[in-house]
């Protein structure tokens, strides 16, 4: 029962980067609203779980879990619905606020259900092995619900598994509380939302020429809000996010690897997954099947990594993997719009799994390393690193896959376009492709081979920027985390 809301969880994330395609087809978003579907989500569960995990602590965790899921079943119903690009934002924000309530949720019913630590260890196992699984599985039964039905079959999805979630939990599980917990600062809450999203709109404005001052102002705002989060939580007594926990060396280090790793892969993913369906035509089950082998050695290299930590330093192990996903991702800026799947796969192949090390080893890394009255803190940073990580691959990496895209193809469209086709198209090839299947064959052929190409282009640009983002991650787990010991050796003090 509480292993099926997070594998869903991550499952549909991997069945979203499949629909955006279909979903941009039918609702004719622009590329700047299709980024804001596609991580709106993300970024509100990141800046929410803290909170959520403090509010159930005060009023129950099943309690919350009952209507985080009942929330999401009914949001999902909804969306799928919905024809309106603006409109699918504001469901995306409310389902990634809804799914912020489950993931602390599950977790902190593992903990009050098995009192053995033996047990729960064994529970947390299966919990992080059904996230593996949700995320091996998410191409394939995404495809394959894709292909069938259309994008809508990615909420629908939902809920009959959140209904299951919902009535199951009410039936089964406690509802532990300590009244005594402390209350979430809703100031503290705002201003983290108010420091991520004006961030995240200035980055995504950057990829727009004409919206350089609107950008840079988004980002300065952000920052600002940052710095008032920053000293509001140093003053008070309860935090919602103890800053000092990042005076730690080995939890700072951990964090900053953990972040710049799921930033590298969020945004890569999402162009990979575009790149199957948009440049080499391939229908949506067929994509998942190409995605499934990377995915598989994923699950793979998770259950080994922890294996292999009690032999070898985790710091030398995260640094290893980082170093092989910068080879996949160099991989990626070879690929061509022509006959390039097969370096694609390969590539995926090589970087999807040599994340694992990253993120089977760092949160133990955290958690372990901060006293145990501050564990819940620490384990609620590394989640949050997780979901803001690839969050801000998609946005960052995202917008420099669609300012080149934007930069190429509009210089390179075939006259005798009509005037809308020749708009959509310079804005996104999602707009291109479905433009071109509105025109005689010759012109839809002119028109997608340099669309193609840009896109493809602004891949491998991204594919540069996520190599550079894994090598600095690479040197930090070096430099921060290889004085700590192996796990099955005893811990020494650093030098």
């Amino acid at each position: 029962m509480l292993v099926l809301p997070a594998m869903l969880l991550f499952m549909m994330l991997t069945i979203w980067f499949l629909a955006i395609p279909q979903l941009a087809a039918d609702l004719k978003p622009s590329s700047i609203q299709t980024l804001w579907i596609i991580d709106i989500y993300g970024f509100l569960m990141a800046g929410l779980l803290v909170t959520m995990g403090t509010l159930g602590d005060r009023i129950g965790h099943r309690k919350l879990l009952v209507a985080g899921a009942a929330v999401f079943a009914v949001v999902s119903l909804i969306a799928a619905n919905t024809s309106d690009p603006a409109l699918m934002i504001v469901w995306r924000a409310v389902l990634g606020i809804a799914a912020a309530t489950q993931m602390p949720a599950t977790l902190g019913l593992i903990f009050a259900t098995f009192t053995d630590a033996r047990k729960r260890g064994i529970a947390v196992g299966v919990w992080s092995g059904g996230i593996s699984v949700g995320t091996a599985l998410g191409p394939v039964i995404g495809g394959a619900l894709l292909e069938a039905f259309s994008w809508r079959a990615a909420f629908l999805v939902a809920v009959p598994v959140m209904a299951i979630v919902a009535i199951g939990a009410l039936l089964l599980l406690p509802n532990p509380r300590n009244p005594t917990a402390s209350r979430p600062d809703l100031f503290s809450v705002g201003l983290s939302l108010a420091t991520l999203l004006p961030i995240v709109y200035g980055v995504k404005e950057l990829a727009r020429p004409d919206a350089l001052v609107p950008a840079l102002a988004g980002i300065a705002a952000g920052l600002a809000f940052g710095a008032g989060f920053v000293v509001r939580q140093l003053r008070l007594p309860e935090p919602l996010l103890d800053v000092r926990l990042f005076a730690n060396r080995m939890v700072s280090g951990a964090l900053r690897v953990f972040l710049l790793a799921a930033t590298a892969l969020g945004g890569v993913y999402l162009l990979f997954t575009q790149y199957l369906q948009l440049v080499e035509g391939l229908s949506p089950l067929q994509a998942g099947l190409w995605a499934l082998p990377g995915a598989a050695l994923l699950v793979v290299v998770s259950a080994a990594s922890p294996v292999l930590a009690r032999r070898i330093r985790p710091g030398y192990l995260i640094a290893a993997g980082l170093a092989v996903q910068v080879v996949g991702y160099l991989m990626l800026t070879q690929v061509d719009a022509s006959g390039g799947l097969p370096l694609l796969v390969s590539g995926f192949m090589v970087l999807y799994p040599a994340v694992a090390p990253s993120m089977a080893l760092t949160t133990n890394l955290i958690v372990g390393s901060v006293p145990p009255h501050k564990a819940g803190a620490a384990s609620g940073l590394a989640t949050t690193c997780s979901d803001l990580g690839i969050s801000l691959g998609i946005a960052i990496i995202g917008s420099i896959g669609a300012a080149v895209y934007r930069a190429q193809a509009g210089v390179a469209l075939p006259t005798g376009l009509p005037p809308e086709a020749a708009t959509a198209s310079r804005d996104s090839i999602d707009g291109a492709v479905v433009a071109a299947q509105q025109l005689p064959d010759d012109l839809g052929d002119a028109l997608l081979t340099p669309a193609r190409e840009a896109f493809t282009r602004g891949l491998n640009l991204a594919a540069v920027t996520a190599a550079a983002i894994a090598a600095g991650a690479a040197i930090i787990a070096l430099a921060r985390l290889r004085h700590v010991p192996a796990t099955g050796q005893p811990a020494q003090a650093e030098a």
